[in-house]
């Protein structure tokens, strides 16, 4: 097993999953489990099972899911902080005085949070980001918006190489960082790594008129998507539309 950045490289029903159908599957799903009321704590436990089970049929490791869960750790804090600080009526907790509305607020943002982030987790795993580009472009995206991610995406890494390779030249020239008079050399690399940036974006976008460039970027894949495919993507994102309409009707 390998990896491309966030991509876990290996092969699931879920990996070869076209990207629309993926993007598609996450709004939908996020959006019912946002709908669903706090208090359905059985939803939200259908919700889990079902999220549970693909990535466990993506064969994503726990801990790299668990590593990328912590993106959310502000939210974690807010949350916990919600019973301490909300008003209303009090409620006993393990000798604690807690806010009644605070203690069903912060579970809201933890439920409802962490199955939006690793629905997230889920797509960018079992996608690639040029697939992903893919998928925007298929759904219809502004081109000029594709165009910019597709190089955000493609010169992420080359600024990355620049700034590691900086790091490397200041450390052999006696940088050992952590006393204020060597700020002045870090930010000179900042500003050189911005106009060395800069400048190669001229040279690329020269590069690119030279070669009939007119604003539109080439389509990055024409294949689409079969019914069998559709139905397999958006069976789990359906059912919680389901469960999140049944918990409004018939109050589940």
């Amino acid at each position: 097993m390998s990896g491309d950045g966030l991509l876990v490289a290996v092969d699931s029903r879920v990996h070869r999953l076209p990207a629309h159908v993926k993007i598609v599957a996450l709004f939908v799903f996020v959006l019912a489990v946002v709908s669903t009321p706090a208090a359905a704590f059985g939803a939200f436990a259908l919700y889990a099972v079902m999220l549970l089970a693909a990535v466990v049929t993506a064969r994503l490791p726990v801990l790299v899911v668990a590593r990328r869960l912590t993106v959310e750790t502000p939210f974690v804090v807010f949350a916990l902080l919600l019973p301490f600080v909300a008003t209303g009526p009090r409620v006993d907790v393990l000798g604690l005085e807690l806010s009644q509305s605070g203690v069903l607020g912060a579970w809201n943002v933890l439920a409802k949070g962490t199955l939006g982030v690793v629905a997230a987790i889920l797509l960018s795993a079992t996608t690639g980001p040029r697939d992903l580009l893919a998928g925007l472009e298929r759904l219809r995206l502004p081109a000029t918006l594709v165009a910019i991610l597709s190089f955000m995406v493609r010169y992420l890494s080359v600024v990355s190489d620049d700034l590691h390779r900086m790091r490397i030249a200041r450390e052999s020239r006696g940088y050992t960082g952590g006393r204020a008079g060597q700020l002045k050399a870090v930010a000179g690399g900042v500003g050189a790594l911005f106009v060395r940036s800069f400048e190669r974006g001229e040279r690329v976008h020269l590069a690119m008129r030279s070669r009939g460039y007119t604003g539109r970027m080439p389509l990055l894949s024409a294949r689409g998507a079969t019914s069998a495919q559709w139905f397999e993507g958006l069976a789990i994102s359906l059912t919680a539309v389901v469960i999140a309409i049944a918990v409004r009707v018939v109050g589940l």
